[in-house]
């Protein structure tokens, strides 16, 4: 589908320079001379390549949908993470650093959603939160009990985080998946 250069939005997904990018920013430009153009901040889909590129009302790009289709977590096998297609059974393989430092969040059973362009893996977008144990943290030290402070924590996958004092080794918490942050409590 094509649309104009002061239509792109943040997290639009174009075909420029012979590459698939996602728009990160934008920003109208409306320069004393000369005309309007939008400034984009594109990130290969790829290779992870920042561009900056001025787009004109005139120019036209093509706006790429991606196909998500469902997916459960298998396991990892050396640096290759195994991935089932829930409606067909298919199995596909992706490399580990395809989704980066969020692979220590996927668990057995998991449920993704992997994004394809023409039958090509681009992304996989993991559960927004995810629910694990605290396998260690320090013990609370009195008088710690401030609003805003906060302990080191390593979870059960390994991952490094920040909980509240009142938090301890055993408990299990809600954190996002983007960052590794603490949101609660698991109830």
């Amino acid at each position: 589908m094509k649309i104009n250069g002061n239509e792109i939005r943040p997290g639009n997904i174009i075909s420029h320079q012979n590459g698939l990018w996602v728009a990160v920013k934008t920003g109208a430009v409306k320069p004393g001379k000369g005309g309007a153009f939008n400034q984009v901040e594109l990130k290969n889909l790829m290779d992870g390549r920042k561009l900056n590129e001025r787009f004109r009302a005139s120019e036209t790009v093509e706006k790429i949908r991606l196909d998500q289709k469902p997916h459960t977590y298998l396991y990892a096998e050396g640096d290759m993470l195994v991935f089932m297609n829930s409606e067909n059974y298919e199995q596909i393989s992706l490399q580990a650093e395809f989704i980066g430092e969020r692979a220590a969040f996927l668990t057995d059973g998991m449920e993704v959603q992997v994004e394809f362009h023409e039958e090509t893996p681009i992304s996989v977008a993991l559960p927004q939160q995810v629910t694990l144990e605290i396998a260690e943290t320090e013990p609370v030290v009195k008088g710690q009990t401030a609003a805003n402070s906060y302990k080191p924590a390593i979870l059960e996958n390994g991952a490094r985080t920040l909980v509240p004092p009142f938090v301890n080794v055993g408990e299990r918490i809600i954190v996002m998946t983007e960052d590794g942050s603490y949101v609660k409590r698991a109830d």
